[in-house]
C-alpha cells in the first residue's frame, strides 16, 4: 500500500529570539503525523522564503546552503523507498529514525501476546472474565511450544509472522497437539486478535491471516426434544444434589438463560412486565447486553419450589446453583437416570430452549434472539438450521399445494 509523506524545511525561533540567525528544522509528516529534526544549518530571517522552505539570493554561500537542504531531502525519499521495499512499517518516526539511520527496535510476538494478556489480567470483572484469560495463557503457551518445536527460539520477530507462520502453526496444533478443528479455530482467533492490534500499532504492514481460511466447520448443537424434557421433568428424583441440579438445567431449558447467567440470577430481577406476567429482567455477563425473558409455567413452578431454601434466602437468588463442573458430572447422572441418550452439558439447556421450547413452537427468530441476549442474528440462525420440523412444516404447505392441484385437474 502507498503511503504519501511530506518534507518541510522551516526556521525554528528559539525562546526570547531577539535577532540573529535561526536554526532551521526539517518536518516529516506522514498521514497526519508530524516528526521534526534540527539540520545543523541557520540562517537570517529575513533572507528565507517560508513558501519554498529555502534560503533566498543567489550568493554562494545561499546555493550551498539550498544545495544542503535538497540532499537532505533526496535522503529523506531514499529512507521512504527503503522502508517501502523491506514491508517496515512507514510512519513519521520510522521515517526519521530511517533517515538519521537509528535502527527501531524491533517488535516480538510473544512480547505483545504476553503484555495483551497483562492487560487482560488486569481487566478482570470488568469487560473480561478469568475464562477469557485462561483462554489466552493457553494460547500463548501453544504458541510458546510452537516456536521452540519449529524454530527452536524463544521468540519470534513480528516482521516474520507471515501466512506461512499462521498454517505451519495450524497443522502444529492438529497434528502435535491433537487439537480439534474447533479448538484450533479459537487458538488462531487469539493470534489474529494479536496480529490486528499489530497492524493497527503499524508494527506490521501485512495481515498475516489476509489469504487464511479456517476450516473448521459449524458442529451441531445438541439439545433436548420434548420427550427428553418430559422424561427428565416426570422422573423421581431421591439423591437431593441430582434433583436440584435437574430442576437448575430445566429452568434453563424454559428461560434460554446461561450458566454463569443463572448463578448470579436474583429475586429482584423476577419483575412484571408489560403483560403483567413475571419476566426475567437480567444482564448477561457474557456481552454485557439486557435481557427480557417471559417466565413460562414450567420455569415459575421450579422457582417457587426453592423460594425458601437457605441459600435462596440468604444471599437473596432465584435458584442454589453450585460449580460449574459439579453440575455438569451431576447432570450426567441425570440423563443416564432419565434414559437420556444424547450427551448433555448445561450449555444444552440454552439449546434447548432456542430448539425445542421457542423455534420449534412457531416463536418468530427475532423474538428468540432477543431474550438469548444475542448481538447478532446471525447467531440465532444456526438454531433454526438444525430444526427437521421447521423443514416439515414448509414442505407441508408445498404438498398442500401440489395435492390441491391434482384435485382440482
Amino acid at each position: 500500500m502507498k503511503i504519501n509523506f511530506n518534507v518541510l524545511f522551516y526556521l525554528k525561533r528559539p525562546k526570547n529570539y531577539q535577532s540573529g540567525e535561526v536554526p532551521i528544522y526539517l518536518r516529516i509528516t506522514v498521514e497526519g503525523k508530524r516528526s521534526e529534526v534540527t539540520t545543523g544549518r541557520s540562517c537570517e530571517p529575513e533572507t528565507w522564503n517560508v513558501y519554498a522552505g529555502r534560503v533566498m539570493g543567489n550568493k554562494e554561500d545561499a546555493r550551498v546552503l539550498n544545495a544542503y537542504l535538497d540532499s537532505l531531502q533526496s535522503k529523506i525519499k531514499d529512507a521512504h523507498y527503503l522502508l517501502s521495499e523491506t514491508n517496515e512499517p512507514i510512519c513519521a518516526e520510522s521515517l526519521r529514525n530511517k533517515f538519521l539511520g537509528k535502527a527501531e527496535k524491533p517488535k516480538f510476538l510473544l512480547h505483545v501476546f504476553e503484555e495483551h494478556n497483562r492487560k487482560v489480567e488486569a481487566l478482570l470483572n470488568n469487560g473480561f472474565e478469568y475464562s477469557t484469560l485462561k483462554g489466552y495463557r493457553s494460547s500463548l503457551n501453544h504458541l510458546r511450544k510452537f516456536l521452540k518445536h519449529k524454530f527452536n527460539i524463544s521468540d519470534i520477530e513480528l516482521s516474520r509472522v507471515d501466512y506461512q507462520f499462521v498454517t505451519a502453526y495450524e497443522f502444529y496444533l492438529r497434528t502435535r497437539c491433537k487439537c480439534s478443528a474447533t479448538t484450533c479455530a479459537k487458538y488462531l482467533k487469539h493470534l489474529k486478535k494479536i496480529t490486528n492490534e499489530c497492524l493497527a500499532y503499524r508494527w506490521i504492514t501485512h495481515d498475516p491471516f489476509a489469504h487464511y481460511r479456517s476450516k473448521a466447520k459449524p458442529t451441531e448443537k445438541t439439545y433436548l426434544n420434548q420427550d427428553d424434557l418430559d422424561k427428565m421433568m416426570n422422573k423421581d428424583l431421591h439423591l437431593e444434589r441430582l434433583a436440584q441440579v435437574r430442576d437448575i438445567f430445566l429452568f434453563c431449558c424454559y428461560t434460554g438463560l446461561a450458566y454463569i447467567d443463572i448463578q448470579k440470577l436474583k429475586r429482584s430481577e423476577i419483575v412484571r412486565g408489560v403483560d403483567h406476567e413475571q419476566w426475567v429482567f437480567t444482564q448477561r455477563k457474557k456481552t454485557g447486553t439486557a435481557t427480557r425473558i417471559p417466565m413460562l409455567p414450567p420455569a415459575l413452578a421450579i422457582m417457587e419450589r426453592y423460594k425458601d431454601h437457605p441459600i435462596c434466602e440468604d444471599k437473596g437468588l432465584v435458584l442454589p446453583v453450585c460449580s460449574n463442573q459439579k453440575i455438569n458430572a451431576y447432570l450426567k447422572e441425570v440423563a443416564t437416570i432419565c434414559g437420556v441418550t444424547k450427551p448433555v452439558t448445561f450449555h444444552t439447556a440454552r439449546h434447548t430452549f432456542a430448539t425445542t421450547v421457542t423455534l420449534s413452537n412457531g416463536v418468530p427468530i427475532e423474538s428468540v434472539s432477543k431474550m438469548l441476549g444475542h448481538t447478532n442474528i446471525k447467531t440465532t440462525q444456526h438454531y433454526a438450521k438444525i430444526l427437521d420440523l421447521k423443514v416439515s412444516d414448509d414442505m407441508a404447505q408445498l404438498k398442500k399445494k401440489y395435492y390441491e392441484r391434482s384435485t382440482n385437474a
